[in-house]
């Protein structure tokens, strides 16, 4: 058995392991179930890939999360070590070959979703598998008091029933105390060795700012630290409007969601990472898997759903372990608005079947069928048919979703086949008058063979990149070819895929689930509170909230956030009359707005405004036609 030092330093090129690491990974080494609480950022994959790269025989990665998988399978096979994941819209026969590679190719890691845990195939080839370890990512999703439950983990107990030899290592994030019990409940675990990390970040100062003009706060941070940063807001449309208006500030800028093509996806992301943008404004669908240490600002412009999804969020501000700020912009409308958004669009048991009875209805799927069948899905389309709320029937996808009824993959892609419906000559013919679509052309031509018998699913990506142009440029070129009779083609655009996973049977299907959807609802309910309590409370330091909230009690202001650097202005007026000395100094270089003074006079807006009457009732001062103030006699 090789030593896990020499295997780190050969394929990750470090000397020494972070806190808590070597004792996990010797553990998981000995055999030992063990239980890994550890923050974003800390280091957890190491903690499985190391122990099963030290063995002979291939780990069992369990994960919800299919683009975290496919990015630490690239990662893996970065640095020759053959890893696969296997995710949704596999056929039988591919599957069945991918798992004969992992018992005779020499795999080390498979990774899968806990739905494939079901299929029959995936259970015979395990028994057959030389398994050295068990790893459950995102372990908090067994737990019926986790965010993100989906029930298909508890699947994960077939695996200790197919491999009873191997132990298995779970790992999380985010776990209060309970969802930590459940989670060692659940997997059966014999004699646990939990490891928790404190969630304790002294160089993280937590910052809930109140503002009602949350766009100038947002300038103003960024502005005087110019560095790496992200800000994440509620939905995609507000990423270009916020990446806009940065932008319009000389603050440079990129915007990343779930509706960016994957080219898109990467130019920003690179655009970001290599610091030719500064900011990334970015949906929640942003940040699983990055890892970037200098990162200085995370700055919420909207709240989070859950205290869980903002700790792991604010997480990735200071990994090099420099002073950094996670910061909340805040206003009066926002509690109204995060119940709106997160409690009042929850489906109840009701919508959940309506909304499957009409899913099946959709893709005329016949009662007692449907299993592994899947189809394009247009999710406005299917809301106009049936006349539902987006946000509500969204939501009810999301359940059907996470209890398997059905897999949702939300993506936008063009699905395109084409035909060559004229010979050689005359497309050549053609070509010679028609150069601009010369490259076009030519480059679907050398990607596709069959293309001139048969129509051909063609992947516009590859052709970009193969022909050096946009998509819409070889969207609009294959568009003037079928309106000049040279092609057949078919180019139709999808938001998602679905697929069913279990067979139709209408509302038999959701009772099954009933009591698991009422019991999240009433979870989504409690965080929500949380999340309202956490920027409401001034008079506990936020480190120390957080950390309560995560089940630590023994800790100590963090003397950095929002609340330990607030000046005690309650208790220690300002002298009025040295403020309006002061305010008068300001204002003879010039006019000013109201909160540009604020921010000089260090004050609070009550004793701003009482100054600012006196001075204007004593004619001192005036108001501009612009709403700022200036000396009377300038």
């Amino acid at each position: 058995m090789e030593h896990p030092i020499n295997i780190l330093e050969r394929y990750w090129n470090f000397t020494s392991f972070r806190a808590q690491q070597e004792d996990i990974i010797n553990s998981v080494i000995h055999g030992e179930d063990t239980f890994v609480l550890m923050p974003t950022g800390g280091g957890k994959s190491l903690c499985f890939q190391i122990p099963a790269l030290s063995k002979p025989g291939i780990c069992i990665v369990i994960s919800p999360l299919i683009a975290l998988m496919k990015d630490q399978v690239q990662a893996l096979k970065d640095k020759g070590i053959k890893a696969m994941a296997i995710t949704s819209g596999i056929s039988y026969n591919q599957l069945d070959t991918l798992l004969d590679n992992c018992i005779y190719g020499k795999y080390k890691f498979l990774y899968l979703s806990p739905e494939r845990l079901q299929q029959e195939l995936v259970q015979d080839r395990i028994r057959q598998m030389n398994v050295n370890l068990i790893a459950v990512d995102e372990a908090h999703c067994i737990s019926q008091w986790g965010s993100d439950f989906r029930p298909a983990y508890k699947n994960i107990a077939l695996l200790r029933q197919l491999r009873p030899s191997a132990n298995v290592v779970a790992l999380t994030a985010s776990a209060r105390p309970e969802v930590v019990e459940d989670i060692v409940h659940e997997l059966d675990f014999i004699n646990p060795k939990i490891f928790k990390t404190s969630f304790a970040r002294p160089n993280l100062g937590y910052m809930v700012l109140n503002e009602n003009d949350k766009h100038y706060r947002l300038e103003s941070i960024l502005k005087k630290y110019k560095a790496p940063s992200i800000v994440y807001v509620r939905n995609r449309k507000l990423t270009i409007e916020l990446s806009d208006f940065l932008k319009s500030k000389n603050i440079s800028a990129t915007s990343y969601h779930g509706g960016l093509s994957n080219s898109e996806k990467e130019n920003n992301m690179n655009s970001w990472l290599h610091e030719q943008s500064q900011v990334m404004v970015a949906t929640n669908a942003f940040g699983m898997g990055i890892d970037k240490p200098n990162v200085k600002t995370v700055i919420h412009f909207n709240l989070p759903e859950s205290l869980e999804s903002y700790f792991q969020e604010a997480g990735r501000a200071g990994r090099n372990g420099e002073k950094s700020f996670a910061v909340i912009l805040k206003n009066e409308s926002d509690k109204n608005l995060v119940k709106n958004q997160f409690l009042n669009v929850l489906p109840n048991v009701d919508f959940v079947k309506q909304v499957y009875r009409k899913l099946c209805a959709y893709f005329q799927i016949s009662f007692g069928e449907g299993e592994y069948q899947t189809f394009d899905f247009d999710f406005n389309t299917f809301c106009k048919t049936y006349n539902f709320n987006t946000l509500l029937c969204y939501n009810a996808l999301l359940v059907l979703d996470r209890n398997s009824i059905i897999s949702l993959t939300r993506q936008f892609q063009n699905k395109t086949t084409v035909q060559f419906i004229t010979s050689n000559q005359s497309l050549f013919r053609y070509l010679e008058t028609h150069q601009n679509l010369d490259i076009v052309v030519k480059s679907i031509l050398r990607l596709y063979g069959g293309i001139f018998d048969h129509p051909t699913k063609i992947d516009l990506s590859k052709v970009s990149e193969k022909a050096s142009i946009s998509q819409a440029t070889i969207i609009k070129g294959l568009t003037q070819l079928e309106r000049d009779e040279i092609i057949m083609l078919n180019l139709t655009k999808t938001d998602a895929q679905i697929t069913f996973i279990e067979p139709r049977e209408d509302d038999k299907t959701i009772n099954r689930i009933a009591k698991t959807i009422k019991q999240q609802n009433q979870l989504k309910q409690y965080q929500v509170e949380a999340m309202i309590s956490y920027i409401e409370n001034d008079s506990v330091c936020k480190s120390e909230q957080l950390l309560a909230y995560f089940g630590e009690t023994e800790t100590k202001p963090c003397g950095i956030c929002s609340v330990c650097t607030k000046p005690n202005k309650a208790n220690k007026p300002q002298d009025l009359n040295a403020m309006k000395k002061k305010l008068v100094g300001i204002l003879e270089n010039g006019e000013q707005p109201s909160r540009t003074l604020a921010e000089k006079l260090d004050c609070t807006e009550t004793e701003l405004k009482t100054v600012l009457k006196l001075l204007l009732e004593h004619q001192i001062i005036s108001i501009t036609p612009t709403n700022t103030y200036k000396l009377s006699h300038l």
